[in-house]
């Protein structure tokens, strides 16, 4: 299991396309993904679920993978948030 803290990066919020593009990312890893947030454990490929936060831009949030290829999916879903999503 990696855990790995991250820095959203948004400029006009994270809301639908934002999360449609993240539940893809994660979709491409077999590992388990999830975001956590305080006590919060969210599945990312979960559509309905990510949908259920609001994440702001500067928000800390820190991703959890699991899996065979956890850390692939760390990088990935870590360069993901690196990024401006709009």
């Amino acid at each position: 299991m990696i855990k790995t803290p991250v820095v959203v990066k948004t400029e006009d919020g994270f809301d639908g396309t934002p999360i449609a593009l993240l539940v893809q990312e994660a979709s491409q890893y077999a590992s388990r993904i999830y975001i956590q947030i305080g006590e919060k454990n969210i599945n990312a490929k979960s559509i309905m679920g990510m949908m259920s936060l609001t994440l702001t831009d500067g928000e800390k949030i820190t991703v959890v993978t699991e899996g065979e290829d956890e850390k692939k999916a760390a990088e990935g879903i870590q360069t993901f948030f690196a990024k401006k999503v709009s």
